[in-house]
């Protein structure tokens, strides 16, 4: 009977990390240009909090993120859980990532070429990805 109390509170902890990681990667999308804006910040944010983190936490997991991507020498300490969440998720972090990446209304190559590197990471269709691409810019235009 009790075990049914230990697997809820083991499934609670697990979205933690997710999020934890999710809030990473876009983090590190933020970073990567040099220009780490409260724009981004708020998208992030915003992404995070649609993916289940409760609001009242956000500043304490963003700060908490911050540091961890900072110490961090790779994505992939990020993408190992990102790539085992559902696709509802995966769409919701991939779209995060290209209004990080459009914020500023120019995709350098850097951001690019992390976007590639995402999309075979995450184990995602390139036309997936592309076709989340156009959405941002036309609503970016």
């Amino acid at each position: 009977m009790f075990n049914i109390f230990k697997k809820k509170e083991a499934e609670k902890e697990t979205n933690h990390p997710s999020i934890m990681a999710v809030a990473c990667l876009l983090i590190h999308s933020a970073r990567i240009d040099q220009n780490y804006t409260d724009k981004e910040k708020k998208i992030i944010k915003e992404a995070i909090i649609e993916m289940g983190a409760e609001p009242k936490e956000i500043d304490k997991i963003m700060k908490d993120a911050e540091v961890k991507e900072k110490d961090s020498n790779q994505i992939l300490d990020f993408t190992r859980e990102v790539k085992n969440i559902n696709e509802e998720d995966k769409k919701i972090i991939i779209e995060a990532l290209w209004d990080i990446i459009y914020s500023d209304e120019d995709a350098d190559m850097y951001e690019t070429n992390l976007m590639r590197r995402l999309s075979g990471l995450l184990y995602l269709d390139p036309k997936f990805v592309g076709d989340i691409k156009e959405k941002v810019r036309k609503k970016k235009t």
